[in-house]
């Protein structure tokens, strides 16, 4: 029999799996062309050109024992000091490999971050909407997710309703940015605010509080949006970050952690990463694309596809009456649905549109939209789409 843990866990399995799987049994009953399967975050966008030229020039010559070998459990020093090198071009910033975990992806390292900082019983903030694996990777480690209420409005963070919850409990606060589901990307006040309430709840409370910035969709941005580099603007900054979405890369699970200098127990925490790579059975990022990715820092990453999907979707959605605020990054649109959620998600399958729950991300009443699909796919569920307005009473015929 199962652990008690995993019932509860396999119970609140991923909506958005549940949604893939029958997109493809969709598919095979009829045709790939006939559904919109806009369910998972998995880009369409093929890989730069860069990426399988760096895999052929690795593979023909280098030593394939090397290529395939252990190494550290942090990653291969020239890998991380390549990244420590471009991320401090970049930001300005003053890393070098030390500061850098190689993690299978940016789920890697959340759970390599989260088992290296948490005791049974802390609390890990996030505010909604979320990505829902959150509350399954600080359970991993018997934390307790506490969820911020979200702001509606624009979906910006709900400073003032987050301050409230910090405890003597609270060992991290989780965001992502951009963010999945919304697409929003916090503006510098937003993180000028945030810090501002974390060092002074650190104060007030005696307490470290670590900021974890989840950022696979950082260079997934549109009409010149900047996304902030928060280690600059708090002390106790670890971020996670993953080739999945820039490079089109979800199934090689390559990333990293930065863990600053400046973080509290900054040395401790790096070797405390390092030791949860191995024991979580990680023991390290893949080897070969740990090289490929190193070969790729300086490669330019193309929106152009997931813009022009972008303003498809958001006008014509707009046009039939729905509400949705336009998304600034990633690849996901977060619409108000007329209608209860579920009663909507199940219309849209008769028109073989597959969507997301808003509740699988702490915010019922939406649906998510992810439109790294094809442009014929967005094209082709319209029809779906303005059909579903009519039923609902978003445009009168």
């Amino acid at each position: 029999m199962i652990s008690e843990k995993m019932k509860s866990f396999v119970e609140g399995s991923s909506v958005i799996r549940a949604m893939f799987e029958e997109g493809k049994k969709l598919a095979n009953e009829y045709g790939a062309d006939k559904v919109y399967d806009f369910s998972l975050g998995n880009p369409n966008v093929p890989a730069p050109v860069e990426v399988n030229q760096a895999i052929k020039d690795i593979v023909d010559s280098e030593d394939s024992v090397l290529i395939h070998g252990y190494m550290s459990n942090s990653g291969y020093e020239e890998v991380r000091k390549a990244i420590a090198e471009n991320i401090n071009k970049r930001f300005e910033t003053n890393f070098d490999e030390t500061n850098i975990v190689m993690t299978v992806g940016a789920a890697g390292g959340l759970n390599v971050i989260l088992k290296s900082i948490l005791n049974p019983g802390d609390e890990v903030i996030v505010f909604a909407p979320y990505f829902g694996e959150y509350r399954s990777y600080v359970g991993n480690y018997d934390g307790e997710i506490v969820v911020v209420p979200a702001d509606l409005r624009d979906f910006q963070l709900n400073l003032a309703e987050f301050e409230k919850l910090i405890t003597v409990k609270t060992k991290a606060v989780i965001i992502n940015n951009p963010n999945n589901p919304s697409g929003t990307v916090y503006s510098e006040q937003t993180i000028l605010e945030l810090s501002k309430i974390l060092n002074q709840k650190q104060e007030e409370l005696g307490t470290d509080i670590y900021l974890i910035s989840d950022e696979p969709y950082r260079e997934l941005v549109y009409d010149g949006v900047e996304v902030v580099y928060l280690p600059k603007y708090y002390d106790n900054t670890i971020v996670g970050y993953s080739y999945s979405k820039s490079l089109s890369l979800p199934g090689e699970r390559i990333g990293y952690l930065v863990i600053p200098d400046e973080a509290t127990d900054s040395e401790q925490l790096k070797a405390a990463a390092n030791v949860a790579t191995r024991i979580l059975g990680f023991v390290n990022a893949p080897s070969l694309m740990q090289r490929v990715i190193a070969k790729c820092l300086e490669v330019e990453v193309d929106v152009t596809p997931y813009n022009r999907n972008r303003e498809l979707l958001y006008n014509s959605l707009v046009e039939y009456g729905y509400e949705c605020v336009k998304p600034q990054g990633a690849f996901y649109m977060f619409v108000k649905t007329p209608v209860g959620e579920n009663i909507f998600v199940q219309a849209a399958k008769k028109y073989h549109i597959l969507v997301v729950p808003g509740s699988s991300f702490a915010c019922p009443g939406y649906v998510r939209i992810a439109y790294c699909v094809s442009y014929d796919t967005i094209k082709n569920s319209l029809p779906g789409f303005q059909e579903l307005a009519k039923q609902f009473g978003l445009m009168i015929e």
